[in-house]
């Protein structure tokens, strides 16, 4: 009987043993990674810390200018949980349908040019003169790199409507010769600091980073900042052809409206926790970080592909 009852102990402590590892095992924070424009950097972080209150789950936030970021998965072999871009077309030209089967349009921007009370010109700019304050001798205008980032190519999108906008042969030229190289940088989101220290007079970049940064900005015409949906045929006759992937053709974009996307990748390897996030994005507190942060949130969001359930608020 002592040994029956030596037995009866030790299988329960066995037993309670296994389900206490199998409680820790449940217990443990899981990741959530994200790979975001860096124009999403400043809502993104609100968006993340806002979703995790209550959840088992640790954000890791990675900001990047667009192109890069979607070279990360598809070049680099690096999986996130969700993929967001600020330009929805790269989606279904790179990342579908070999590395995620959908994606969801989430929000548009506008560009414009941010500016300090130091810039030269200052008082004077607006939307009716600001190509001509661009242009004078000395002023010194950033850009990001269009290579790798959607306000990049943008702005130069944006400098192209200009010339046709104002019937003036070769003005896009002389803007791009207004931001010369020397004055680009890899991302939109290095510019505002340049800008704010005096080291810029101004800066192309979205609305909402102007506000992010409380940054003074002029507004352009609807028929320049890309914002405006109802203008897609006019803004199509602008285009900007950028290098391909290593042995892939190059990329011609046509201006389009601005549009930012999310996906979550076929193979994320926290996708439960990506899809959930998605589904905040996309929902009331979602919406109000985004329209707090500068951003316009669709209405409804537009799903592309095959889209699970699980994703649709």
């Amino acid at each position: 009987m002592a040994a029956r009852h030596g037995y009866a102990w030790l299988v329960p402590l066995a037993v309670l043993s296994t389900l206490t590892g199998a409680a820790r095992a449940q217990d443990a924070p899981t990741p959530l990674v994200v790979f975001n424009a860096g124009s999403l950097g400043p809502p993104f972080r609100d968006l993340l810390s806002e979703f995790a209150k209550g959840k088992n789950v640790v954000p890791a936030q990675e900001n990047s200018p667009s192109i890069e970021a979607v070279r990360k998965l598809t070049e680099l072999g690096k999986v996130p949980d969700v993929l967001a871009v600020a330009d929805y077309s790269l989606l279904p030209t790179i990342v579908l349908p070999r590395y995620a089967s959908w994606y969801v349009l989430f929000g548009s921007n506008a560009m414009v040019l941010i500016y300090s009370d130091q810039s030269v010109g200052a008082r004077e700019i607006t939307t009716e003169n600001w190509y001509q304050v661009l242009l004078r001798p000395g002023v010194r205008v950033g850009r990001s790199d269009f290579h790798v980032d959607p306000s990049g190519y943008r702005a130069l999108m944006a400098m192209q409507l200009a010339e046709k906008l104002y019937k003036q042969p070769g003005l896009a030229e002389q803007l791009v010769a207004a931001a010369p190289e020397k004055y680009m940088r890899h991302s939109e989101s290095d510019l505002g600091a340049l800008v704010a220290a005096g080291e810029l007079d101004y800066g192309w970049t979205y609305e909402s980073l102007a506000r992010a940064h409380k940054l003074k900005f002029v507004r352009l015409p609807p028929e320049l900042d890309l914002s405006e949906p109802r203008l897609s045929d006019w803004y199509a006759q602008a285009s900007v052809r950028i290098p391909g992937a290593p042995g892939q053709d190059s990329l011609t974009l046509k201006g389009e409206p601005i549009v930012f996307a999310a996906t979550v990748p076929g193979n994320a390897p926290h996708r439960a926790n990506g899809e959930s996030f998605i589904k905040f994005l996309l929902g009331p507190e979602g919406k109000a970080i985004l329209d707090r942060s500068g951003f316009e949130a669709l209405p409804t969001p537009v799903f592309r592909g095959d889209a699970p359930a699980s994703v649709k608020p």
